[in-house]
């Protein structure tokens, strides 16, 4: 039996090495086919197949690479107990068990009440105050001859301001001095006192025809003091301010009527402000308005509202509210867009900075602590204070620990488990 398996296994080996040879010798001559072949191709093809057969090499080496390391072992993933729960109300709340927030980031103050105003936005605008401004006009025909002060200049009471020639002026002083000598004569005849009263009269009709033309008191002492007739009418300044517009060249012809140069003191404006229907009730004279302009972010301007129009305007369908502006500095400009804020009572509720406020979309949230690790964002009203603080009057309760400081980083984590 041991016999026969050996002869078995011998004759097995000796057919493995034939079967081994023919294979070998196939191979090669294949091999040898393939090369003949590969050469005949042209040298681009060549090129092409031992680009592609350099690309098949690197992908297998790759793939035996992966398969011994292990690419897809399997990767520890931790749970945590962070959970976020979510409120009909739309409040949410979040718990980070284990986390402890960093006190020198997130920083939580106690709401208290406190009294704070209660305030109305109202836009408008300043202008000059129209009762502190004045118009020269010419008072009878005549011609600029000179103008002392343009558009801008500063002017001070009894400045001259426009020199005009005008013929009523000119027979309005020789009326004034022929009066002026007549009364002087009948009033060293003291037999004549009946002529004296009317010369007098006369007199001072021909004066007050020359203060009609705008002539001042001084300009009127000083013709009856040289008794010689000026060339051309000076008119002066009523007030102490600037040439806002002027109408009039040298050498334009003039009328009656016709306006001059309009002056005005910037020192004084009015601030002219639209408050919405809804808001009427709550308004009324003597209320203080805060006014804050982009110019000067941190300065306030104090005023109290002096007018009420008594009609809407029909196109804004507002109503304008007026006040005395005063400028002393001279920041303010007319025609400068102003932010005011009106007074219109008192009222309680809890004042927080603004870096408390989270806004998303149209509303406000504030974020309380009620747990170590629990916290609950939810939806707040209230209005702007001062730019830098917030009045929370529906939302926040006396006792609440609020997040002032780092609020905006801790409602990044609502987002995310939100999402």
């Amino acid at each position: 039996m041991k016999d026969k398996i050996l002869s078995f296994l011998q004759s097995g080996l000796k057919t493995s090495k034939r079967l081994w040879g023919e294979l070998l010798h196939h191979a090669s001559v294949k091999l040898e086919e393939l090369r003949t072949s590969y050469w005949a191709l042209e040298a681009s093809t060549r090129a092409r197949i031992r680009f592609a057969a350099i690309s098949i090499s690197i992908l297998m080496f790759g793939i035996v690479i992966g398969l011994a390391v292990n690419v897809n072992r399997p990767v520890k993933i931790e749970k945590t107990d962070k959970s976020l729960k979510i409120e009909k109300t739309g409040s949410m709340e979040l718990r980070l068990p284990g986390v402890e927030l960093n006190p020198n980031i997130y920083i939580f103050q106690t709401a208290v009440k406190v009294p704070v105003p209660v305030e109305l936005n109202v836009p408008g605008r300043l202008a000059f105050n129209a009762e502190k401004s004045k118009v020269l006009s010419a008072r009878a025909p005549g011609r600029v001859e000179r103008i002392y002060a343009f558009d801008g200049a500063n002017v001070s009471i009894g400045s001259p301001v426009i020199e005009l020639y005008s013929p009523d002026f000119i027979s309005a002083q020789q009326e004034y001095l022929l009066s002026s000598k007549m009364a002087k004569i009948l009033e060293a005849n003291k037999s004549m006192s009946d002529l004296m009263a009317d010369a007098s009269i006369t007199q001072q009709a021909a004066a007050n025809r020359i203060r009609n033309l705008g002539v001042g008191e001084g300009d009127i002492k000083g013709l009856e003091k040289n008794g010689k007739t000026q060339a051309n009418l000076v008119m002066r300044s009523p007030l102490e301010g600037i040439v806002v517009k002027r109408s009039v060249e040298p050498g334009s012809i003039v009328n009656a009527g016709d306006v001059l140069v309009t002056l005005a003191n910037p020192r004084e404006l009015w601030f002219l402000g639209s408050v919405y229907e809804q808001d009427i009730r709550k308004i009324q004279k003597g209320q203080t308005i805060i006014l804050r302009s982009q110019s000067y972010p941190d300065r306030e301007f104090t005023a109290v509202a002096n007018y009420i129009s008594p009609v809407i305007d029909p196109e804004t369908h507002a109503l304008l509210i007026r006040c005395d502006v005063e400028n002393a500095e001279g920041l303010l400009r007319p025609d400068m867009y102003v932010s005011a804020k009106l007074k219109v009572g008192d009222a309680e509720a809890v004042v927080v900075p603004q870096t408390a406020i989270v806004r998303v979309r149209e509303m406000r949230y504030v974020i309380i602590k009620t747990a170590s690790d629990t916290f609950r964002r939810f939806a707040i009203k209230g209005y702007d204070l001062d730019g830098k603080r917030f009045a929370v009057t529906e939302g926040l309760e006396p006792g609440m620990q609020v997040l002032t400081d780092g609020a905006v980083l801790l409602n990044d984590r609502f987002a995310k488990q939100e999402e």
